[in-house]
This record gives C-alpha cells, structure tokens and sequence, in this order.
C-alpha cells in the first residue's frame, strides 16, 4: 500500500495489530465453543466487533508509539524507514491519527460490544503509551517485558466482549502470552 493511505496504515504496525487480534479472536471463539450454546452468527459478529475495535485501540496506540520515538526513530536501521522519520507523515498528524482511532475504536467497542471490553481496550492503550513507551523503553532493559503486558491483555478485551465481566480463562490466556514475552 503506498501513498498517504498506505503511510498512516503503517504508523498502527499492521502485522503487529493482526497478531494481537488472532488472540483476541481465539477467546471470543473459545467461549463459544464451551458455552452451552455454542458457535452462531453471534459468534462471527462478535469477533468482528473485537478486530475492529482491537485493531483501532492498539493501531493508535502503536501511532502515539511512533510519534513518541521520532527521535529515536532515524537512529536505527530497522526504523529510519517508518512514516514520521521518512517525512511521509508530520508528527502531529501521527500523533492526531493515533488519538483520534483509539478513541474511535474505545467508543466502537463501548457501543458495539461493551464497556468492560472498551475499558480493557482504552487500558492496553494507555499501558502501551505511558508505561512502555514513555517511562520503560527509554529506562530500562526490562521494558519489553514489562510493556508486554498490554500485548497480552486482546483475550481479555475478546473474552469481554462476548461475557461483560471477567473470569479465569481470559486471565490465565493473558499470563500465558505475558510470561511467554
């Protein structure tokens, strides 16, 4: 995808975002599939509302992530070439962009699933944001493994979605991909 479009696209870290939504995804079908009432058009429903609004809350969280690194960014090889450092996007647009779809997909899932989902959602964001990429990326060693936390938590914002509330499997979904990065 190139151009304008295909520049802001990549400010949300598509591959990234598409990993994370397959674990989101995998909850909301695995409580259907133990649930006495099984798959249903429900189901495909759900998982729609969840790529949606997973995808925007962690695209724009990955926007604000490049917006916060533009200085960082031009330094490294593996990053020189991203939107804000190759002047294809400004930082303020990046950093609009990234507000705006987080919100965007945090009232989506408010509306189209629940607030227990789009609280989690709005919570991984803010996590990814403040935590990993303003105080832990630039401090410590550590920060991916703590900043990791907000990649685990899609199985919780899919199992929320379908249930409103939350219960052990989603948490033990969660420690399983926290530990494992």
């Amino acid at each position: 995808m190139d151009g304008v479009i295909g520049s802001y696209f990549s400010l949300t870290k598509p591959r990234v975002v598409v990993l994370l939504q397959i674990t989101a995804l995998c909850a909301t079908l695995s409580h259907d599939l133990l649930s006495e009432s099984g798959l249903g058009v429900g189901t495909l429903e759900t998982m729609a509302v969840v790529l949606v609004g997973g995808y925007l809350t962690a695209g724009g969280a990955n926007a604000i992530n490049m917006w916060y690194d533009r200085d960082i960014d031009p330094l490294m090889k593996r990053t020189a070439k991203r939107p804000i450092p190759s002047g294809d996007v400004s930082p303020n647009s990046a950093l609009l962009f990234g507000v705006i779809i987080s919100l965007l997909g945090t009232f989506w899932l408010i509306i189209m699933a629940n607030e227990v989902a789009a609280f989690w959602a709005a919570f991984s964001v803010a996590f990814y944001v403040l935590v990993y990429s303003i105080w832990l990326k630039r401090t410590t060693p550590q920060n991916i493994v703590i900043g990791g936390l907000s990649g685990a938590l899609p199985p919780l914002i899919g199992w929320t979605a379908v249930t409103n509330e939350i219960s052990l499997l989603p948490l033990i979904l969660v420690l399983i991909i926290f530990l494992w990065t």
